[in-house]
């Protein structure tokens, strides 16, 4: 069998285990986020934290609970990993450095995952479990509660009220990504990934010595590395290791997982606002972009030319042979469409074009299908500029989903689309700009322009992955990364739960002749142009400078 064609069975195969998971699931979280009934271990949770989970929240309300949660979240991790040194389990590990703890725990509290130390040499096993294995569901639950909170903007009307941010951040948890991942956990542990508490150790005999590696709660970290879409490995390898993902079906398992959610999340959505088509509308929109960059990212990879490229049946420098070209594409383009950041392969090894299409898939938003919770977020944010575009070409009031898109809405859409972009562009201009920043490039000219800019895109969208190639442990980067995750994940909520608020006062607006048909095909290649185009024109001069430079020139 051809590598080109073990790549199109694994991406078919990929999209039927997706298909069947959508329907259930997305019903099901439907149901999760709908119900009254609180469960006994729920209701201990709330009495532990002091909240009651029945009282009903305006949006900023909300957003202080939203923005309390994780400011705490984010002091425990950074007191955790400086007091690591005082702490059991921790293998001897030192504790970790200001500005690399501050990073750190910004990265995981943002679901972003940026790490800027070596795993297995940085972090203990308290750490690991106690403290980045425990943000991996909450953050994510925190992006799906935001989620929720905006859809139900769009289902109620006269009322402010968008439900309970502790009552859906506990369901999202407990009822969601935990029993998903207690399974997937099982799952990888079958196809060899470590689950254990060991030290470290000598593995086998090598040219020169031995080599030490230390054990951990590997599997369990795995699953909802991936399922929440975080991205932060055990191993600085990340998935890539063997220890993580050891054979071609965990790897299109790992896949699996961060896509499962984020799809199925536009059938929660399309029940809850009462119109199962709107949430194929979305749907459609998503895979259309998912299953184009994944076939342009397998073309460019596969067709690399060049003597050694031909032998090697495509680009294969940065990518493991036991996944192969085909199911390293896959994987690059789920984790930068979505907020994962995990990696299989090193994208700074990718063609010039390829890591560009990882640069440009982050900087769509993380839409297609995007984050958990964040993904359905920003592409409804989209869907109201859409909308409104729609509205400007026939001189109608725009209206999404029976709610009017006036100028209060149109304003706080365009502020969420514009502050992402503000900080790439600004943090990589000032790292270009200074003398200091640039000397961590591995590379000059446009790859090593290449490096910063996908430096900060991956930090601003919270997506976690890096080119392998910048040397991002220094004070500026620490920093600099670490305030553009946390504002890159936060001031976007407060625009989208203000959204949220706007239109639940709103009474519904009756549908007439006119209005605008957001569930035909037509709505939808409007969207897919729009987002392609706000996105090309926004970043278009730095990926010329960038990879566009460097594939032209190759």
């Amino acid at each position: 069998m051809s590598p080109v064609t073990a790549g199109v069975l694994q991406l078919l195969a990929l999209i039927a285990a997706l298909a069947l998971a959508y329907r259930p699931l997305g019903d099901y979280m439907a149901r999760v986020y709908s119900s009254e009934k609180h469960y006994r271990p729920e209701k201990w949770i709330y009495k532990a934290i002091g909240a009651n989970p029945s009282a009903e929240m305006r949006w900023p309300a909300y957003l202080r609970a939203v923005l309390a949660f994780s400011a705490v979240s984010v002091l425990f991790l950074y007191l955790l990993q400086r007091l690591q040194g005082s702490l059991p389990g921790s293998l001897g590990f030192v504790s970790i450095g200001p500005d690399q703890a501050f990073n750190t725990a910004a990265s995981f509290v943002a679901n972003t995952n940026w790490q800027s130390y070596y795993g297995e040499q940085a972090m203990g096993h308290v750490v690991q479990t106690g403290g980045l294995a425990v943000q991996n569901f909450v953050s994510a639950a925190v992006g799906m509660a935001v989620a929720v909170a905006l859809v139900r903007g769009f289902s109620r009307s006269r009322t402010g009220e968008l439900g309970n941010f502790w009552s859906d951040l506990v369901r999202g948890t407990v009822r969601i990504l935990l029993p998903i991942a207690v399974i997937g956990a099982l799952v990888l542990v079958a196809c060899g990934v470590i689950q254990n508490f060991a030290g470290i150790h000598e593995v086998g005999q090598f040219t020169g010595g031995t080599q030490q590696w230390n054990g951990g709660a590997v599997a369990s970290q795995e699953v909802i590395k991936e399922l929440g879409t975080n991205g932060g490995g055990y191993f600085n390898a990340n998935s890539a290791h063997p220890f993580e993902t050891p054979t071609p079906f965990s790897n299109l398992f790992e896949i699996f997982l961060i896509l499962v959610i984020p799809f199925a999340m536009t059938r929660t959505f399309g029940k809850m606002v009462g119109s199962v088509k709107q949430g194929y509308a979305i749907l459609a929109t998503m895979g259309i972009i998912w299953l184009g960059f994944t076939a342009l990212m397998m073309w460019t990879e596969f067709a690399h030319h060049g003597p050694a490229f031909d032998v090697a049946g495509g680009a294969m420098e940065g990518k493991e042979t036991r996944f192969g070209i085909g199911g390293s594409s896959i994987f690059a383009v789920a984790t930068t469409l979505t907020s994962t950041g995990a990696v299989n392969s090193f994208h700074s090894s990718y063609t010039g074009f390829g890591g560009g299409i990882t640069m440009l898939g982050m900087q769509l938003g993380e839409i297609a299908p995007g984050g958990v919770g964040s993904g359905l977020y920003g592409m409804l944010i989209m869907a109201i500029i859409a909308v409104f575009i729609a509205g400007l070409m026939v001189g109608r009031t725009p209206e999404y989903l029976g709610k009017k898109i006036g100028t209060r809405e149109i304003k706080l859409a365009a502020c969420y689309i514009l502050i992402t972009p503000a900080l790439v562009l600004c943090f990589t201009a000032a790292a270009m700009a200074l003398p200091t920043p640039g000397n961590s490039m591995t590379n000059s000219g446009a790859h090593g322009f290449s490096e910063i800019l996908y430096a900060y895109t991956s930090g601003a969208n919270n997506n976690g992955s890096a080119f392998a190639g910048l040397n991002a442990d220094t004070q500026w980067f620490n920093s600099t990364i670490g305030i553009a995750m946390l504002l890159g994940r936060f001031l976007p909520m407060v625009f989208v739960l203000a959204l949220a608020g706007s239109l639940a006062e709103q009474k519904p607006v009756p549908e007439t002749a006119g209005t605008l048909r957001t569930d035909k095909p037509l709505y939808a290649g409007l969207l897919v142009g729009t987002i392609l185009i706000i996105t090309g024109l926004t970043y278009f001069p730095a990926l010329a400078l960038g990879p566009l430079a460097e594939g032209l020139a190759s």
